[in-house]
């Protein structure tokens, strides 16, 4: 699965995996993270995603990282925010009310841009890559996060051979075998989540739980 994807996604307007509303379990469980107000939120692959909005009112600031323009330009746009536009290392940075976007390609990202990151909110980047891609991502997100970094963790688990992702099937034995060498990883709950999906149950799936957790970085 290659950049121009996601790009031609986000050109066809292709976007089912953009929420409108704010993410449920962002609401309940972020507050296991007790984060200090002020605390820097590093949101991957973050699209449009009004959770960032969510963030900021918790006295957090955001920083994103997105490849598509369309949607940085989205973003803004829609929440009627004016951007500072800048070249930052190999990314266009846009700054507005203390919500930062990225647009570039998350594996250009270094140690310096996410030096002042104290959590990660990973809703829709897990999820949306391969396996081979996700081995890649999470050895990447490891080597340039902050040690002692916490990172809510949204996985959605199904037979992987009744449907074809994005998203794709993430168990949380595999969520265990790319993080437990480097955090502490804690399962906050696992919801049943097919009888309220109805795309998903029309696209065949027999199961499908949503899965929550929280990461601590040694």
């Amino acid at each position: 699965m290659k950049n121009d994807y996601w790009l031609d996604r986000w050109k066809h307007g292709e976007i089912g995996f953009h929420q409108n509303e704010i993410n449920p379990y962002l609401c309940q469980y972020w507050q296991e993270l007790h984060l200090a107000p002020g605390s820097e939120v590093f949101v991957p692959l973050c699209g449009k995603s009004r959770d960032m909005l969510w963030l900021r009112e918790q006295k957090h600031s955001v920083l994103g990282v997105e490849l598509s323009a369309i949607a940085v330009q989205a973003f803004f746009e829609e929440n009627r925010l004016s951007p500072h536009h800048m070249i930052s290392g190999k990314f266009d940075r846009y700054d507005a009310n203390f919500i930062s976007i990225l647009r570039g390609n998350f594996f250009d990202l270094s140690k310096t841009d996410l030096a002042k990151v104290s959590a990660v909110y990973d809703r829709a980047s897990l999820v949306a890559l391969p396996p081979e891609i996700r081995k890649r991502y999470v050895s990447h997100l490891l080597s340039i996060l902050p040690p002692a970094t916490k990172i809510l963790l949204i996985t959605f688990d199904y037979p992987q051979a009744e449907m074809s992702g994005p998203p794709f099937a993430v168990s949380p034995d595999e969520v265990a075998a790319l993080y437990q060498e480097h955090a502490e990883v804690r399962l906050l709950t696992q919801l049943n989540v097919l009888v309220q999906n109805q795309r998903y149950r029309e696209r065949g799936l027999s199961q499908l739980h949503e899965n929550i957790f929280l990461l601590t970085l040694h």
